[in-house]
């Protein structure tokens, strides 16, 4: 019995089609999958009906980008319901704005740097939302970079000068408003942007403000954080969950599910973050 609490959709900058994730999960034999779209749930009523008469449980979400301290965090919602997905997509309006404007930005930055990409072109095969994982693919496509991964080691890193970040969502006010319309809230990967000494500094004032649960089991966790995040959950007493954080063909060596080919989430970490949210 597993499951998979985080993947993503064209809706966001995955390659699959909500229907193909359902789809997937249900051909694979997870017992639930959640859509965990970058800071939209544009894609989730299709999810959701696709997942009507399936065997496969659909579960409804979003990552929310945040910031904390200065270090981008990403928390998620598990169990969002249909009354609040306008309410969600109010607030993150003025952040699109921003965000948009810094994918101009840093596209104008690369031109100037002599790379010869267009963010028409990014933009139309972007499905309406555009992160710095297509500008990656764009600057792959046309031979500047070897692999996504080698475009933001290489050039989308802010600290290379090209990527200004748009103002983010405080995480601590994104874990309250989730709690505030009765869904679960989880921290995604905190290894990914966190250390030990950083993930022990942001847990007390976060669970404070509600968290329910973090991301104990990832695909590129080493060995050794995976046990940690055991231990760490265990020790704060917060729920575990975890994600394969598919994304299609954005990242093809992430399967759904199964992440590397190690990944086994266990359905009681989806059952007991039921029980945290307000259905």
């Amino acid at each position: 019995m597993y499951c998979d609490l985080h993947v993503h959709s064209h809706f966001s900058d995955g390659t699959w089609s909500p229907e193909e994730l359902v789809a997937e999960a249900e051909r694979i034999g997870l017992d639930a999958v959640a859509l965990c779209d970058h800071n939209t749930v544009d894609g989730v009523p299709r999810f959701m009906a696709a997942g009507q008469g399936s065997s496969v449980q659909t579960v409804a979400g979003i990552e929310f980008s945040t910031d904390f301290q200065g270090t981008e965090l990403h928390i998620l919602a598990l169990f969002v319901q249909p009354e609040h997905y306008d309410t969600i997509n109010a607030m993150m309006e003025d952040w699109k704005k921003k965000k948009e404007q810094s994918n101009i930005d840093l596209v104008a930055a690369l031109n100037r740097g002599g790379y010869d990409i267009s963010y028409a072109e990014i933009r139309e095969r972007g499905n309406g939302y555009i992160n710095r994982a297509h500008i990656a693919a764009e600057l792959t496509k046309k031979g500047y970079t070897e692999s996504a991964q080698d475009a933001f080691k290489k050039l989308l890193n802010p600290s290379k000068g090209f990527y200004q970040p748009p103002e983010k969502l405080l995480a601590y006010d994104i874990i309250r408003f989730i709690k505030s319309i009765g869904a679960a809230a989880v921290l995604a990967h905190p290894f990914l942007n966190l250390d030990e000494a950083g993930l022990r500094a942001f847990l007390p004032e976060a669970i404070d403000c509600g968290l329910d649960g973090m991301e104990v089991m990832y695909p590129k966790y080493k060995p050794e954080e995976t046990l940690l995040a055991h231990k760490i959950a265990e020790e704060f007493g917060i729920l575990k969950s975890g994600g394969s954080d598919f994304h299609g063909d954005n990242k093809p060596d992430i399967a759904m599910g199964s992440g590397r080919g190690t990944l086994a989430v266990p359905t009681e970490y989806l059952l007991k973050l039921r029980q945290r949210a307000k259905l």
